[in-house]
């Protein structure tokens, strides 16, 4: 793997760089002594994946209580790739198998997209990256936070869904209630088609904005309460970038989302396409004094229909850190062609319209 990156006591660090942040996840889990948690929604069978799942199964033996959570969608493992780390004591549990329901396609897109790693009662890890090597050379968004009092509400959020990874109704209010701890804010969703936290709070973190919005998302999917915060803003005098990948990894997203560009465009929004690959960074910056990060994509489904976590904070010291990301991926992005954008194909044009129905479950 890459050269690690020195880590300093009790400072946060914002990572990008999946083989950094794999590196100082490692070495966390290495030198845990008392707990390990993990949850996830891809968790790979290839080398990344057995290095954490060797790690994890070393630090068993030790006598370190590990769990792990991965969702039964997004997992490329099964219980027997685990074998040897439950038999050290380790426990796996997959949330919510696939079953067959009289909707099954919408009651299975239920999913818990949630990331985090947390290592004894003192160092979290929240962000939008999941433990697999297929992303190793993509652009991610991950925060490393020395905080025990965090590290405590985290703990709560991921014993409270490794609990309840096998049932399909929640009480609602309970687990979406706001978390506030010092200067942090930790704002949840699960499915709902009304309660919506993490949406409702970026619109309002776009609502409240004075001078600048920045929005980095992999699938760019808004509904209209955001399409119009966001076009809004602009009238108000704010300047508003997203930054999207040129090519996700998820083409049908890519083709649908020309239905919002365009439109968005018009309205004074700004996009940058980032070029050197894939983006799958998942945060938001507002006036250089609130960051918003977490598992969130800025779409239908992510707000709609899957477990998501989010934090914001104002810390400057990540704020400082992600504006140098930030600024890395504007240097490698190129600005959205409007004009090429109107001249796009009749059949692209179909797709989207034909598409737009299904929003919901992309």
């Amino acid at each position: 793997m890459a050269e690690e990156i020195n880590i300093q006591n009790g400072k946060s660090i914002f990572f990008d760089d999946p083989w950094q942040y794999y590196n100082a996840m490692l070495g966390d889990i290495e030198g845990a002594k008392k707990s390990i948690c993990v949850e996830t929604y891809k968790f790979g069978s290839g080398n990344i994946g057995e290095r954490f799942r060797d790690v994890l199964t070393q630090k068993a033996e030790e006598g370190v209580k590990v769990k792990v959570l991965i969702d039964s969608w997004g997992a490329r493992v099964s219980h027997s790739f685990f074998r040897e780390l439950k038999e050290n004591g380790g426990e796996v549990r997959f949330f919510m198998k696939i079953k067959f329901f009289w909707d099954f396609f919408t009651k299975n897109h239920r999913r818990n997209h949630r990331k985090l790693l947390l290592i004894d009662d003192h160092i979290s890890y929240i962000g939008s990256a999941n433990l697999a090597g297929h992303s190793l050379n993509w652009c991610e968004s991950m925060l490393r936070l020395e905080n025990s009092a965090l590290n405590g509400k985290f703990k709560k959020i991921f014993n409270e869904d490794f609990n309840m990874y096998n049932r399909y109704v929640f009480k609602k209010p309970e687990l979406i209630r706001l978390i506030k701890c010092g200067n942090y804010d930790i704002v949840r969703d699960v499915p709902s088609i009304t309660r919506q936290p993490i949406k409702k709070r970026f619109e309002t973190l776009i609502k409240t904005a004075r001078q600048r919005v920045v929005i980095e998302t992999p699938y760019f999917l808004p509904g209209f309460m955001l399409r119009k915060a966001m076009s809004d803003a602009v009238k108000r005098g704010v300047d508003i970038t997203v930054i999207i990948p040129k090519n996700s990894d998820i083409h049908l997203v890519d083709l649908l989302r020309g239905r919002y560009l365009g439109m968005l465009h018009k309205n004074g929004v700004k996009f940058r396409l980032y070029l050197p690959h894939k983006l799958h960074a998942k945060l938001l910056l507002i006036d250089r004094a609130t960051f918003a990060l977490g598992s969130a994509n800025f779409d239908y489904r992510s707000f709609r229909y899957q477990h998501e976590i989010i934090l914001v904070g104002s810390d400057q010291d990540i704020i400082s850190q992600i504006r140098s990301h930030i600024s890395d991926c504007l240097q490698n992005s190129e600005p959205f062609d409007y004009d090429e954008w109107l001249k796009r194909p009749f059949i692209q044009r179909f797709y989207e319209w034909i598409f737009l129905p299904f929003r919901y479950l992309l």
